[in-house]
């Protein structure tokens, strides 16, 4: 995808970020989590853009060694072109870059093409968070990976 950017998320990037939320989660964030995410002192949230459009971002804090990656969302369109391979980079290097080493995140049990793609970006499952998520209830795999 040679015309994909990855840059800071932006106030005006929120609407789409958004409807791209709202299509691939059950609970999705707010428009507000969005905003405390890109104006935290150790957060960080970066969008990718096809062809001038958002069509995908990432959210991650980050304090010392550790970061969490909090959300990652790829429009449905454009699944499996390697965006969020991509973004999955862009926040690794950016979380080196701040000093951290390892990097922590949530994935619904049953989510296993999710698993999947964080399995084969370095990360594991090291343990279980018993009915974590509702709507519908769920246990999560706390996976990490080492950046």
């Amino acid at each position: 995808m040679s015309e994909l950017t990855v840059r800071d998320m932006q106030e005006r990037d929120i609407p789409a970020v958004l409807a791209i939320e709202k299509i691939s989660f059950s609970n999705p964030w707010s428009e507000q989590a969005f905003l405390d995410e890109m104006y935290g002192k150790y957060a960080f949230s970066k969008v990718a853009l096809y062809e001038g459009k958002v069509v995908g971002y990432i959210c991650a804090h980050y304090m010392l060694h550790e970061a969490h990656i909090l959300d990652i969302a790829v429009h449905p369109d454009l699944r499996r072109r390697g965006i969020a391979t991509i973004l999955m980079k862009e926040a690794a290097r950016e979380l080196k870059k701040r000093g951290c080493v390892f990097a922590y995140l949530k994935v619904r049990a049953s989510d296993a093409g999710a698993k999947s793609f964080y399995e084969l970006s370095g990360f594991k499952v090291v343990t279980v968070r018993k009915k974590y998520y509702d709507n519908p209830e769920e246990d999560a795999l706390m996976m990490m990976g080492r950046l």
